[in-house]
């Protein structure tokens, strides 16, 4: 979580990247495959373009992998732009927006923003809650 919104973004990027689910596939695909694609299940480094927008599929094994496979927007059940406006706003907000106020801005349901932000929560405890030792690790693995 915190690896995607390390850099920081300009007003401008952030409009366009809340406005559709097209920008935030590319972004979250650029920011996912930085060093490379790797395939999650045989671990090949070819691939080629998937049949949905930012997926790929590895070209051994023939498994497709969305932009959003393996992350938190993984399996989101509303639009991910939405989804990315109240990830960035957790992680980066200058404000604490409460769930009623992301439920109001978004046209969501209330327990929905707060099921959403509660997973965000959880993400970023379990990235701190890791050893030194395996954040090397991960970071080798996705260099």
């Amino acid at each position: 979580m915190g690896a995607i919104f390390n850099k920081e973004l300009t007003e401008e990027q952030l409009s366009e990247l809340f406005q559709s689910d097209e920008k935030c596939l590319e972004f979250l695909s650029e920011v996912k495959w930085e060093h490379g694609f790797i395939c999650r299940k045989c671990g090949n480094k070819n691939y080629c373009q998937g049949k949905t927008s930012y997926s790929r599929r590895c070209t051994k094994c023939k498994s497709e992998e969305s932009a959003a496979a393996g992350t938190i927007f993984h399996n989101c059940k509303f639009p991910i732009h939405k989804a990315f406006y109240i990830a960035y706003n957790v992680c980066k907000g200058k404000e604490e927006l409460s769930t009623y106020e992301f439920a109001r801005r978004l046209s969501l349901r209330q327990m929905t923003c707060w099921n959403f932000r509660t997973k965000i929560h959880q993400a970023i405890n379990q990235m701190d809650s890791l050893t030194e030792n395996e954040k090397l690790s991960i970071q080798k693995i996705l260099k």
